[in-house]
């Protein structure tokens, strides 16, 4: 699709970062349609709790999209719990074959605190290198900055805010209010 017909879709930053037993998933709040920031402090990022069974989930694109995404990351959870890489790989296979999901514009990225996975609508689960994810407009901004510092200190929270705000800095879709949710095992 042309990025005219989805003027929003390149904008927002989500970063899931893996570090000291814990994982942190954060999102920026700005919503953009085109080049006009229409509200600043949404929630990207939200804790599903299927059947006692917690899961971090962040996405970026359509909003709509993604919350039928979320929904039907939650159904598979519940048919199959505690087993995360199993419920979204059943996800990304119906996204890439259903024919009303297929055009669905949106990534997740999710956890349960052991597993950080990406879920994409080409059918792809990632887990991916370095254990950190990212997505949206300035996830490659997040990431680098995120693989700079994983070496330090720094808690895994502390990375994850520290590569948003160096990402809010240099893209203009995302800004500096986050919602952060930490999830360990």
């Amino acid at each position: 699709m042309a990025d005219d017909q989805f003027p929003g879709w390149h904008g927002t930053t989500i970063i899931g970062v893996k570090k000291g037993g814990e994982v942190v998933i954060a999102g920026d709040g700005q919503v953009s349609l085109g080049p006009t920031v229409i509200k600043g402090t949404a929630r990207k990022v939200r804790r599903l709790s299927p059947g006692g069974y917690d899961v971090v989930a962040g996405f970026a694109g359509s909003t709509a999209d993604a919350f039928t995404l979320l929904e039907r990351l939650e159904s598979k959870l519940e048919a199959t719990p505690g087993q995360l890489a199993r419920a979204s790989v059943e996800l990304a296979k119906d996204w890439r074959t259903d024919k009303y999901l297929q055009k669905l514009e949106a990534m997740l990225i999710v956890t349960d605190g052991s597993e950080l996975l990406v879920i994409t609508g080409a059918g792809d689960v990632l887990e991916p290198e370095h254990n950190i994810a990212a997505i949206g407009s300035g996830g490659n901004f997040a990431l680098a900055a995120a693989r700079a510092m994983m070496d330090s200190d720094k808690s895994a929270e502390q990375v994850a805010r520290d590569a948003m705000a160096i990402a809010a800095d240099i893209c203009v879709y995302t800004n500096g209010k986050l919602t952060i949710e930490t999830i360990s095992k």
